[in-house]
């Protein structure tokens, strides 16, 4: 341990070299954190390493900072984001954050987090403030972020590519967590992997994945958005952004295209928009993200998990109550005046499955028409896939859960809302822009309790769907302070019109 400048320094062993973290205080606790930012987990994905299986990282001598963030996929200025996840230029970007009360202190055996960040599967970052681990630190538990490649260079089909090469990312650092975590004080045999929205597509993806199941040891997965892309689609895709840049759809042909034009030609060729637009995203779904290609996924996640893939493995999943209802709230004034049949019919809504629809959804009607059509939209992308897992583990365990906390800012619960409560980050930058101000701290307490009582024990702390089915806790609620969670009989029952 050193001190420099007033940081103290901790440095760490890992099978590839030793790497030098710094310890944090954490506000309100007399414990400590160390930081260990950037550290490689694979070879930088360029050149003959562009579009290939990831290559773990070679060794180092001597002492490698792992002071600040490393670099990241995502490019550029990412815009307004609901979550600041800032870009870091530079060409290694395969790397994890490890966050660790216990140092240098294998017998620690501390449960281990692993994030997986979101973004769509073409955006997002790890160096966002909010996936800090200070509060699971605090709270007995070490904490690992990952970065891995994204859009076309991580999930585009290639000719003579591997296929999922994102995904092969996911593994890789995962083997690196196996390798090394209980030098950073971690147990091997205690990791949940945890992510949301496509990083909760994530999470469920690798639970169905026969290859990866000595990886990991619970699930929980926020706002899971699976991809399960078909492999005609994927390369009609890989095809098209190829054209667009006039080379073969080959490793050579587009190895000699600068990185911005391929990602000008995804941004092209994955654009949704027109009368239909809305429709048809949530009848094709996502065009980027984890392909169904015979190989690391030789069938969809869904039917991979009601085959009894992953049945061992505890999950816990769950959905805001209006994850996109701000992406039509700007419309109210306009929607207001189109009747609720044809806005239903639009989005693949009709006759009696409509009227049962809105019957169930009552509180949502009366908040007016773009909130119905912000619920739909939710349900079609989130909610039914909530119960449509959760049904197809069968007997395996596990728990679902909703947010209900509706932000001040939004007046709904929307997407990415609850990731601050669920870290207890409430005082991190950016979170009352999401939140509206003073979010309420019991909320925090108590759903980032049970997260780390799931960490630890391998159980949230409510009573499974898989044994009484419907089965859901309900953090926030109409009161919106998420002191006393309510757990519900059928916390989902009104998107059972959508199955």
């Amino acid at each position: 341990m050193t001190q420099t400048e007033s940081r103290t320094y901790i440095e760490v062993d890992t099978g590839a070299g030793r790497v030098r973290g710094a310890w944090r205080d954490l506000p309100g606790s007399s414990a400590r954190s160390a930081a260990f930012l950037g550290i490689p987990f694979a070879e930088p994905p360029v050149g003959d390493l562009r579009f290939a299986a990831p290559v773990p990282v070679a060794p180092w001598t001597g002492v490698r900072d792992a002071l600040e963030h490393g670099a990241t996929a995502q490019r550029g200025d990412p815009g307004v984001t609901l979550i600041p996840e800032p870009s870091v230029p530079g060409a290694s970007t395969l790397n994890v954050d490890v966050f660790t009360p216990a140092p240098g202190e294998p017998d620690a055996a501390l449960p281990v987090l692993v994030w997986i960040h979101g973004g769509g599967y073409f955006a997002g970052s790890p160096a966002s403030p909010w996936y800090d681990g200070r509060s699971f630190n605090r709270d007995g538990v070490v904490t690992v972020t990952v970065s891995y490649r994204l859009g076309f260079d991580g999930f585009g089909w290639i000719e003579d590519a591997p296929s999922n090469r994102g995904v092969r990312d996911w593994l890789l650092a995962l083997e690196w967590v196996q390798a090394n975590i209980a030098g950073f004080g971690g147990d091997p045999g205690r990791v949940t992997i945890a992510g949301q929205s496509a990083g909760g597509g994530a999470v469920l993806t690798l639970l169905g994945m026969e290859r990866a199941q000595h990886l990991f040891h619970g699930v929980w997965a926020l706002s899971g958005a699976l991809a399960d892309i078909a492999p005609d689609r994927a390369e009609r895709l890989g095809r098209d952004i190829a054209s667009r840049l006039g080379v073969a759809p080959t490793r050579a042909g587009l190895s000699t295209i600068p990185e911005d034009a391929v990602l000008a030609a995804q941004r092209a060729a994955t654009d949704v928009s027109g009368p239909d637009a809305m429709t048809r995203m949530l009848d094709d779904g996502l065009g980027l993200g984890p392909t169904i290609d015979g190989d690391l996924l030789p069938r969809s996640t869904t039917a991979s998990l009601a085959a009894g893939v992953g049945a061992d493995t505890p999950l816990v999943l769950g959905a805001t109550d209006d994850e996109f209802s701000m992406a039509v709230a700007p419309a109210e004034r306009k929607l207001r005046w189109v009747p609720l049949r044809m806005l239903l019919k639009r989005v693949g809504i009709r006759g009696e499955q409509r009227r049962a629809y809105l019957a169930a959804n009552r509180d949502v009607v009366a908040r007016g028409h773009a909130a119905v059509l912000g619920r739909v939209i939710s349900d079609r992308m989130f909610r039914t896939a909530v119960v449509r897992i959760a049904n197809a583990r069968g007997a395996a365990p596990t728990w679902a859960y909703r947010t209900a906390f509706r932000s001040t800012v939004f007046d709904a619960a929307v997407h990415c809302v609850d990731v601050p409560f669920w870290f207890d980050c409430l005082d991190a930058e950016q979170v009352d822009p999401l939140t509206g101000p003073r979010p309420p701290q019991a909320l925090a307490d108590a759903m980032h309790r049970d997260a780390v009582a799931f960490i630890r024990d391998g159980e949230p702390g409510w009573p499974t769907w898989s044994t009484s089915p419907g089965t859901t806790r309900v953090f926030g609620g109409e009161a919106s302070t998420g002191a006393s969670p309510e757990v519900v009989p059928d916390g989902y029952a009104e998107v059972s019109s959508l199955l």
